[in-house]
């Protein structure tokens, strides 16, 4: 962030980081169905993200006032973080107020093909904060957080603040693109692409995982006791559902 603005007043912007994950697999059999299920209670329920987005609230410097989760039937979940930013905590005899209230949101949703059998799940996760503090430095976390197939985050500065000669300034901190918030090694492991405006402070980033190994997304069954051809058929499907999920159209 480099050196620390002086501003009039509250820092008025707004940061709102919104990160998609996309999770798919392969389950044809009502057993590997199951699987498929008791993996996605396990990995996305109510408790472990709430976990990981007070971990997120620590590492962005705020307080947790409110957190609202449910789990739904037979699979996915809802978190919701009302966060503030700063302290709360009395100062001799000045208490200090918040004026900036945030949130933090996280939600799955499920979806199956019935004729290719590939299951694909989404995270999605939004971070909105006001004033100096920025939710990118969450990202390297997140990613390393869940199993990520693709991956797609979008971060939008909105708004003004004012510096102490009354100067507007509609962005405090340089921001040439969300990749350089991601850990070189991550990177290395997926296509990625940029598509950001500048003039509007909107910043969006996609990624695809760039190799597949088949075995990380069967359920319980050895990927070599499948046929070559059944193996390389699945494969070829998965590439193409992570495509289209990607390209953000229909291709095939």
């Amino acid at each position: 962030m480099g050196d620390k603005l002086k501003l009039y007043g509250f820092n008025n912007l707004t940061k709102a980081l919104s990160f998609n994950i996309y999770d798919v697999c392969y389950a044809k059999t009502p057993r590997e169905q199951r699987d498929y299920i008791s993996y996605i209670d396990e990995q996305y329920n109510s408790e472990r993200l709430t976990n990981i987005l007070t971990n997120l609230t620590d590492m962005i410097g705020a307080q947790v006032l409110n957190i609202a989760r449910q789990d739904y039937d037979p699979q996915g979940a809802s978190v919701t973080l009302l966060i503030a930013e700063g302290s709360m905590i009395p100062v001799g005899e000045t208490q200090l107020a918040h004026l900036d209230k945030s949130h933090v949101t996280v939600h799955t949703y499920p979806e199956y093909h019935p004729e290719t059998c590939l299951a694909t799940f989404r995270v999605d996760i939004d971070v909105a904060t006001c004033g100096a503090i920025t939710p990118l430095s969450t990202l390297d976390y997140l990613i390393s957080s869940f199993d990520s197939d693709i991956i797609t985050m979008d971060y939008r500065v909105r708004g003004f603040t004012r510096d102490v000669n009354g100067q507007k300034l509609f962005m405090d901190h340089k921001v040439t693109s969300i990749q350089d918030y991601i850990n070189p090694e991550t990177l290395k492991r997926y296509d990625a692409v940029d598509i950001n405006v500048y003039e509007a402070n909107l910043f969006h980033t996609k990624m695809m995982l760039k190799e597949i190994d088949l075995q990380n997304y069967l359920f319980k069954t050895d990927a070599y006791e499948l046929p070559p051809k059944t193996r390389l058929e699945i494969t070829n499907n998965l590439r193409r559902e992570m495509i289209e999920i990607f390209s953000e159209r229909n291709i095939y």
